[in-house]
């Protein structure tokens, strides 16, 4: 085996395109049960389409070159955010404010979402180069030649070279890592999961009425429980959708889902009017639920953006044989999917440089 990738993540997945693209030999190892790492979408349970996103959802492709040169090569469209209109403003006074907010310069969403280069990438790499429920448990050393992979069934793999693309803290906390130094260790703990704590709402309509009423679908608050919401309808307003981030600690979150439930929809009636109430379904994913994803220590940590990460996080390991791909070790939007389409990438490239080694 050429190349061991571990973690199914958009790095992961966009490290084992390049590779293979190649002509590497590549085994893609994924501990989760699906794939996609923090990209996931509420689909349609009869024709499995992507109904809306519950991880990220915007690219900034006029701003962002590699997600830019990625869509184009994977054949994926966008769409502009829709932000026509007023929005609603929570917790800066006695009631509701209807008034405009900007809008990012640059900022739309993929059609079929971030699931799309999901899906895309899959299909490139084969469902036969990708195993689910394989988690790995070591890294180590084998001989000058070959690196050893086990996972957690006690099977071991060999490698020439791996990308390690799970989460910093989640791999210092769960894979044995016998070359890593102290320092490395200390730099993977401090580098937060962008994300990782969040939850996410949808509130599914037949159609968007909110725009009707000349509001955008937009919401800021200070109250919550979402803090801040967005019209997420697909085109031409089908389906129709309104997504948010949910203001409640995990705790709270996970020890009154149906209050919480409840709470989300009296809020979307105050803002946008009592049909808001009546949503189709309302879903969403917790993703501070999820140990392939999240650790205490995140869960501890305030959720902060990731900084560029210390040059230790892009540094190759065991004479170039290991790198570490995920989006926080990106020098471009660390955390954003263009952070991850990066770091994939890179970490790519730079070990088909040495492949022949």
């Amino acid at each position: 085996m050429d190349v061991v990738v571990i973690g199914a993540s958009l790095s992961g997945l966009t490290a084992a395109a390049t590779l293979l693209k190649a002509g590497a030999d590549v085994q893609l190892l994924e501990a989760d049960t699906y794939i996609g790492g923090r990209i996931r979408a509420l689909r349609d349970p009869i024709g499995n389409r992507a109904l809306a996103d519950l991880g990220p959802t915007w690219v900034w492709p006029k701003y962002q070159p590699v997600v830019a040169q990625w869509l184009e090569t994977l054949g994926l469209q966008t769409l502009e955010q829709f932000n026509d209109g007023d929005a609603v403003i929570l917790g800066f006074g006695p009631a509701p404010v209807r008034q405009p907010l900007p809008g990012q310069e640059g900022m739309v969403r993929i059609v079929g979402g971030p699931s799309a280069l999901i899906d895309a990438l899959v299909n490139r790499i084969g469902h036969d180069n990708i195993r689910k429920s394989a988690p790995v448990v070591e890294v180590s050393e084998k001989g000058p030649e070959q690196l050893a992979v086990r996972l957690g069934s006690g099977e071991a793999i060999t490698a020439r070279k791996i990308v390690l693309s799970i989460p910093l803290r989640v791999a210092a906390e769960t894979v044995e890592l016998p070359w890593a130094t102290t320092a490395l260790i200390d730099a993977m703990r401090k580098t937060p999961t962008w994300m990782s704590t969040h939850a996410k709402a949808i509130a599914l309509y037949e159609r968007p009425f909110w725009r009707e009423a000349g509001l955008s679908g937009r919401i800021a608050s200070r109250s919550g429980p979402l803090v801040e919401a967005h019209d997420h309808s697909g085109p031409d307003g089908s389906p129709a959708a309104i997504f948010g981030f949910v203001g409640w600690p995990p705790d709270i979150r996970r020890r009154d889902t149906d209050g919480l439930k409840e709470a989300i929809l009296n809020q979307l009636a105050e803002c946008f009017g009592p049909e808001a109430a009546h949503a189709m379904d309302l879903t969403g994913h917790d993703w501070a639920a999820n140990p392939n994803i999240v650790t205490d220590l995140d869960l501890s940590a305030p959720a902060n953006h990731p900084d560029v990460g210390p040059a230790i996080l892009r540094q190759a390991y065991l004479g170039g044989r290991v790198r570490f791909a995920v989006s926080e070790t990106s020098e471009a939007s660390p955390g954003l999917i263009e952070g991850a389409l990066a770091a994939g990438e890179k970490a790519a490239k730079d070990i088909l440089a040495r492949i022949g080694d």
